[in-house]
């Protein structure tokens, strides 16, 4: 079945024109399913039913994967049969009444205001990377974008004048986000004083945070920049990039954000992925509540 996955993934890559995480990721589940399958000497989509899925799905539970994580397999596995079905290798879909496990929806991790301030003060602003990683942690929090979407971040994207960034989401999919001031003084002078002399090192490509060797920063860089801070700011919670984006989508929604416009800026295509920052909001009223009503 591995060229029927080569297959798959090309189709993901040119056709769906699927993100480079996502690719990895379905990649990565699919030789996991069919080295299971492997193991019970099925060597053919065709021979494949219902349960087998079943088998594999109860496997991942049992060696201790997430709801979360056994989900994202089962949907993996899902797409590649309906794809096999498409290209007529197949005739029937062994996943069609498999049920995908319950995933519970945990709140994500929220900073409260204070916190981020508190995280925001850490870099030395008068070393290098100190500014460059000040304007990053003032980005992240300025716009909720994804790390991917922060790496990939060119200068021409930045609109000074009009305060908003350009982002290639998902999919390569452009959304316009708007930028506070606090962040674009951040940047600017990031640009004016840090990045020219990160500049000399390397081949920039126009990229707007470069690392010390002058190239684009990984994702696992950004990880280790807000973990580093938040470790000497005090924190206790477990804070890692994306916690910035709960953080900016919670507090737009407390100060009275409509969701439809926190959809549009978090780029979420489906408002439901929105919705679980209403639970937050909810959250917060109530303790307001308990905390300021007389019989709270």
């Amino acid at each position: 079945m591995e060229r029927e996955l080569e297959e798959f993934i090309r189709y993901l890559r040119v056709e769906r024109n699927a993100a480079a995480n996502t690719i990895d990721s379905y990649s990565l589940d699919l030789k996991r399913y069919i080295q299971f399958l492997q193991q019970q000497e099925i060597r053919s989509a065709e021979k494949v039913e219902r349960t087998h899925i079943i088998s594999f799905l109860t496997l991942l539970r049992d060696l201790g994967l997430t709801a979360r994580s056994i989900s994202r397999n089962f949907s993996a596995v899902k797409a590649f049969h309906r794809f096999l079905i498409s290209e007529e290798f197949l005739r029937m879909d062994p996943t069609e009444n498999v049920e995908a496990p319950k995933r519970s929806k945990k709140l994500p991790d929220v900073l409260n205001p204070n916190e981020i301030e508190l995280i925001l003060e850490q870099p030395n602003v008068h070393h290098v990377l100190g500014l460059r990683d000040k304007a990053i942690l003032e980005t992240l929090y300025a716009t909720g974008i994804r790390v991917s979407e922060l790496i990939g971040l060119k200068q021409t994207n930045i609109l000074f004048d009009q305060r908003i960034t350009r982002v290639f989401g998902k999919g390569s999919k452009e959304r316009v986000v708007p930028i506070g001031r606090s962040a674009l003084l951040w940047i600017r002078k990031y640009q004016e004083e840090s990045r020219p002399r990160l500049a000399k090192r390397g081949e920039t490509n126009d990229v707007l945070f470069l690392n010390a060797r002058g190239r684009k920063l990984s994702r696992m860089s950004i990880w280790k920049i807000v973990h580093q801070f938040s470790v000497s700011a005090g924190i206790k919670k477990e804070v890692h990039p994306h916690t910035f984006r709960h953080s900016f989508a919670t507090h737009l929604l407390e100060g009275g954000a409509d969701l439809r416009a926190v959809q549009e800026m978090l780029g979420h295509e489906d408002i439901s992925t929105t919705q679980v920052y209403t639970h937050i909001d909810r959250e917060y009223l109530k303790e307001v509540h308990r905390t300021f009503h007389p019989r709270g």
